[in-house]
């Protein structure tokens, strides 16, 4: 082999080494589980027919989880949270146990809660004004 080619291999060697260590470093922050309740101070719960949509408060901000009735099977799972004069704050898809925790900062504004379970859900109109 001449040295252009033992050079470019070894180029090639360090730019996977570098890459794979910046990938070392970066993957703990994604693999760090998101939390799987509110905090804050419960404030409203309500119960449907397959399931609970629980809503917190603390300091401004409103956060919300939907839990199902019968947890362990995959089912089709929402919680949407909405401060008024802003987007919705969406979690769904398919899950065992729960949807969300969801969180927006609402300040003094009135929110928007909904959440559904299966063909079941919950939806209330502002509330918390």
């Amino acid at each position: 082999m001449d040295r252009g080619a033992i050079r470019r291999r070894l180029a090639v060697g360090l730019a996977v080494l570098t890459a794979s260590g910046l990938l070392a470093l970066a993957a703990p922050a994604q693999a760090q589980a998101a939390p799987t309740r509110c905090e804050g101070r419960k404030v409203k719960t309500y119960p449907f027919s397959t399931g609970t949509l629980y809503v917190y408060k603390k300091r401004g901000y409103v956060c919300a989880i939907t839990k199902a009735k019968d947890p362990g099977r995959r089912q089709w799972m929402m919680v949407s949270v909405q401060a008024r004069r802003a987007n919705p704050v969406v979690d769904q898809r398919h899950y065992r146990y729960q949807a969300g925790p969801v969180t927006v900062h609402a300040g003094q504004r009135c929110v928007r809660v909904e959440g559904r379970v299966g063909r079941g859900s919950v939806s209330k109109g502002w509330i918390l004004c």
